[in-house]
C-alpha cells in the first residue's frame, strides 16, 4: 500500500468534493437552514465545506449530514451505469465512457460523510434520543459506521465504495 496525500486525492477526484458540498447545501436550502459560508472546492484541508446555522429539527440535521451519502451514491450510479453498458455489452472502449466512469467513481468516493458530519449528527442525536426520536436512536450505529469508514480511508475504502457503486452494481445488474 502506498501513501498519497489527501490534497492530491482531492484534486484527482474534485467532482466528488464539489458534489459532496453541493449535497450539504441542497439539504440546507430544502430545509430552510441559513448557510453562513460555503466553499465547494479548494486545495487545502478540508477540500470543501458548508457552514450553516444550527437547527433544532433532527430530521434536518440528519438530512444535511447524510445528504452527500444519498446524492453522491445516486449520482455515481447514474453516471457510471450508462458508461458501463457500451464497454460491457459492445466492447466499445470509447474515451468518453472512461471519463464518465472516472467522474462517477470520483463522485461515489466522496459519498461517505466526514467525521465532522458524523460529530454533528451524534451531538444532535444525543439530544433528540432522550425524547425517543427513532431516527435519532437509529443514528447512533450509523455514526459509528461513518467513523469506522473514515478510519478505513487510509486503505482506500472510499475508492472501494465508489467502485462498488459505479462498477459493482452495474455488473450485478447486467451479468
Amino acid at each position: 500500500m502506498f501513501f498519497i496525500p489527501g490534497q492530491l486525492i482531492a484534486i484527482a477526484t474534485f467532482p466528488g468534493v464539489i458534489v459532496h458540498e453541493f449535497a450539504h447545501m441542497l439539504f440546507c436550502r430544502l430545509r430552510n437552514i441559513p448557510v453562513l459560508d460555503a466553499c465547494y472546492f479548494r486545495v487545502g484541508n478540508p477540500a470543501g465545506y458548508v457552514v450553516h446555522e444550527k437547527t433544532d429539527d433532527f430530521l434536518s440535521t440528519f438530512l444535511v449530514s447524510m445528504g452527500p451519502f444519498f446524492i453522491n451514491t445516486v449520482l455515481c450510479l447514474m453516471i457510471c451505469l450508462p458508461a458501463y453498458v457500451p464497454i460491457h455489452f459492445f466492447g466499445l472502449e470509447h474515451p468518453l465512457s472512461y471519463v464518465l466512469m472516472w467522474l462517477g467513481v470520483s463522485i461515489g468516493m466522496h459519498a461517505i460523510p466526514s467525521t465532522t458530519d458524523a460529530q454533528n449528527l451524534f451531538d444532535e442525536a444525543k439530544i433528540h434520543a432522550k425524547s425517543f426520536n427513532l431516527l435519532a436512536i437509529f443514528s447512533f450505529p450509523l455514526v459509528i459506521a461513518i467513523y469506522i469508514f473514515n478510519v478505513l480511508r487510509v486503505i482506500w475504502a472510499d475508492l472501494a465504495y465508489g467502485i462498488m457503486i459505479g462498477v459493482g452494481i452495474p455488473s450485478l445488474l447486467f451479468d
